[in-house]
């Protein structure tokens, strides 16, 4: 069997009766083509698996090719040989050898003749009609080049003279080559022209969609620049007198360098950009957002610390040790104005004021005031804003009042900061890191802005009602301040100094037409609000206000006074009684007290013995640390039943019930364990408490008393109820210096270090333990 040269071919497939050319730079091709023109023999030529492979071997070609003869050879420049052939037959490859050159024995197939069955004409017929629709949809084809090819021709010859012209994918080409049976060729070559006529159609569709486009986009533009010569002769503003307004505000604007910068690459992109793209609009709202934040616009605190504080004693009534605190924080501003500013953090019970001390304070210092409210959010874009590559995006609420401010050195207020909240949107709290740490404000980047803006000179303020759910690290960069709340007496002139006049103005009546007596404000504060601020004090002086503008015009008075006596026409009957001493000294029933959001409050502690094995009942719907606090007690009293007086073979056939009334109020806290204590020792040792004493203090295993909170309410508590003297815990005296003296000066306040130092006041001897 003969050999012969093989050419690998890559990206080409060559049938017989196929006339093209191709360039041989591998030094294998050209060594082939030297050869068949040397011995004036056929190429066989082959083509390559993968067209990236550089140096086929024998397993990177197809088993089939085509045995062609060389017309012309044509030497390029760089050793490049140009070939011309003719496609003779089909021939498989027997046996390839990998030398110099490839070289192969092999299988030679002699075209057939058609057959003569309907089949045949069928299948010939149909792939006439696929070449006639392909002419049709190619547009690359030249008119009239198939229809030569069909004319007349077998059906071998029809299949591999047509399918040179047919820009198939080499795979395809590869699979038709291989098919030697004249017939299924036909059918073979039928399928692969319907998945090109397919996709031909698919290609006339989308182009002609695109070009659909391109002309209503041609129409616009033409429509526009028509536009735009209108608004020239009407003296219209034109696109590009729009950029050059920007262009000049940026230069005349007080920015930062890379600031300006930025905005002149905006108004560049700006003018590449047609006025009816939506970018354009998206950049123009942008660059106003840039213009109008105040980068570099400070203000001068023209108020002296002499006029913060008449400010601060004008507008508030009492809040003294507050009010230092504030005023140590402005004196600290006039040595470092410019410096990093201070972050308070106002905690105190709804009502007491915190909103308007803020505003106070920018009104001493003769600056701006934003108030930003944090309830109930958890959305972190609403601190940062959103990406300008969302639909409708804005910045930040903080870029918002800065911009609101006018001046980058505003007193700007976080309200509620306590009740930020956090879900899949983000965490709020966390973002307001960035915004309240000195050493990461003076460059806060929103994320629309995508700048850093200086927030190191804005004094920040926060409220907060307590400090438990506001997170530590956002706590730990505030100063925080607690208001406690206000005493009787303060309440009483902030109504009678503020509140009448502020509810009379707004209702529009005259001073004369309308007046509060002191007695009666007095049992609007004690029997119709239970709170440590004045909020629902103002809306019961409010209420009063209404009724007595209903009362004026419907009667025809001319003047009217709400008393003591007539407070209930105006406000209905007493909302709260507070309680108030026993005729007489009791067994087992010890006055406690207790601290709530809305002051303080006396807590009856009934406690009585039974006969049983030795348990300790609780009842009063009571928490898990008041249920601790009563059997550390009971254990305590027995540990040292011998020192009190107690039989212990008697306490453990005793049952202990304690009941703290109101059950339907729930009781928790870490101050109840003294006044637990001398209940139980008063139940079993039958002796009577005195009536007028109150206690507070938690204890341990040993007696000790432990120190407690919210002492000025709780003693603002026992003055309303009467009490004369109340023992605490003695680590609490350091606490009485900041009481002020009203709150102490009806009250015998006596320290305790040890449980049973209760007792010597409770019952009038100190029983040794």
């Amino acid at each position: 069997m003969t050999k012969v040269p093989v050419i690998a071919l890559r990206g080409l497939v060559v049938f017989p009766r196929m006339v093209t050319h191709f360039d041989c730079a591998r030094i294998k091709s050209t060594l082939a083509v030297e050869q068949a023109e040397l011995t004036g023999s056929d190429v066989l030529l082959v083509t390559q698996r993968d067209i990236g492979v550089v140096d086929p071997k024998a397993e990177d070609l197809y088993a089939y090719g085509t045995l062609s003869t060389i017309k012309q050879i044509l030497k390029l420049p760089n050793g490049v040989v140009r070939v011309l052939i003719e496609g003779n037959q089909r021939a498989r490859i027997t046996n390839l050898e990998d030398g110099e050159f490839f070289q192969a024995e092999v299988e030679v197939f002699d075209a057939q003749n058609d057959g003569d069955g309907p089949e045949w004409q069928a299948a010939k017929r149909l792939v006439e009609e696929d070449l006639q629709t392909y002419t049709q949809l190619d547009q690359n084809l030249v008119p009239g080049l198939l229809q030569s090819v069909v004319d007349g021709a077998s059906a071998e010859s029809l299949v591999d003279t047509s399918a040179a012209y047919i820009a198939m994918d080499t795979d395809k080409s590869q699979e038709l080559l291989e098919v030697l049976d004249p017939y299924e060729r036909l059918i073979k070559f039928h399928e692969l022209l319907k998945e090109e006529i397919e996709l031909l159609t698919l290609e006339r569709k989308i182009d002609k969609e695109v070009k659909t486009n391109m002309n209503k986009v041609q129409r616009e533009y033409y429509l526009k620049e028509q536009l735009k010569a209108i608004h020239k002769e009407l003296g219209d503003e034109r696109e590009e007198d729009v950029l050059l307004n920007y262009e000049s505000q940026i230069e005349q604007a007080n920015l930062p360098d890379d600031v300006r910068e930025k905005a002149l690459k905006e108004v560049s992109r700006l003018s590449k950009l047609t006025s009816a793209s939506p970018e354009y609009s998206l950049i123009l709202t942008y660059l106003d957002w840039i213009l109008a934040l105040p980068w570099c616009e400070s203000s001068q605190e023209e108020g002296t610390l002499a006029q913060a504080r008449a400010v601060l004693e004008k507008e508030h009534y009492g809040l003294n040790d507050v009010k230092e605190r504030i005023l140590e924080f402005i004196a600290l501003r006039s040595f470092r104005a410019e410096g990093k500013g201070p972050i308070i953090c106002l905690v105190g019970p709804p009502g007491v004021g915190k909103t308007s001390i803020a505003s106070s304070i920018a009104h001493a210092l003769n600056k701006e005031f934003v108030h930003m409210s944090l309830g109930g959010m958890t959305d972190e874009s609403e601190i940062r804003g959103h990406r300008r590559t969302y639909v409708g995006a804005l910045p930040g609420r903080v870029i918002t009042l800065m911009k609101k401010a006018a001046e980058n050195n505003p007193v700007f207020l976080f309200d509620e900061v306590d009740k930020v909240g956090t879900d899949f949107r983000g965490d709020p709290a966390s973002a307001l890191l960035e915004v309240l740490d000195p050493e990461q404000n003076h460059s806060f980047t929103d994320r629309y802005l995508e700048l850093p803006f200086d927030l190191s000179k804005v004094f920040f303020i926060a409220t907060a009602n307590t400090t438990d759910t506001i997170p530590r690290p956002l706590l730990d960069r505030m100063e925080v301040i607690r208001l406690a709340g206000y005493t009787p007496r303060e309440k009483f002139n902030i109504a009678k100094t503020y509140l009448v006049p502020k509810q009379l103005d707004e209702a529009g009546l005259k001073k004369r037409q309308l007046k509060f007596t002191d007695e009666a404000l007095v049992d609007m504060i004690n029997y119709y609000t239970k709170e440590a601020g004045v909020r629902g004090l103002e809306k019961e002086i409010a209420k009063c206000v209404r009724k007595a503008a209903l009362k004026i015009v419907e009667q025809d008075k001319k003047s009217l006074s709400v008393t003591a006596k007539n407070l209930t026409e105006y406000l209905g009957e007493y909302k709260f009684l507070y309680d108030t001493l026993k005729d007489t000294d009791a067994v087992g029933v010890v006055n406690g007290l207790a601290w709530t959001e809305v002051g303080g409050e006396t807590l009856e502690i009934e406690c009585s013995g039974m006969k049983g094995t030795g348990k300790l009942q609780l009842t009063g719907n009571l928490g898990d640390v008041m249920k601790e606090s009563a059997k550390t007690a009971h254990s305590f009293i027995a540990s040292q039943a011998d020192a009190f007086g107690v039989d212990y073979e008697r306490m453990k056939t005793t049952d202990l019930h304690i009941h703290v009334p109101e059950g339907a109020v729930p009781k928790d806290g870490p101050s109840a364990g003294v006044a637990m204590f001398t209940a139980m020792l008063s139940a079993l040792l039958e002796r009577p408490v005195a009536r007028d004493v109150a206690m507070t203090g938690e204890i341990t295993l040993t007696g000790r008393v432990l120190p407690i909170g919210g002492l000025k309410e709780k003693l603002l508590a026992a003055e309303r109820m009467g009490i004369k003297t109340v023992l605490i815990p003695k680590e609490n005296l350091r606490d009485l210096e900041k009481i002020e003296a009203e709150v102490k000066s009806n009250l015998c306040i006596l320290p305790i270090e040890r449980a049973q130092d209760a007792l010597k006041t409770v019952w009038g001897q100190h029983e040794n333990g």
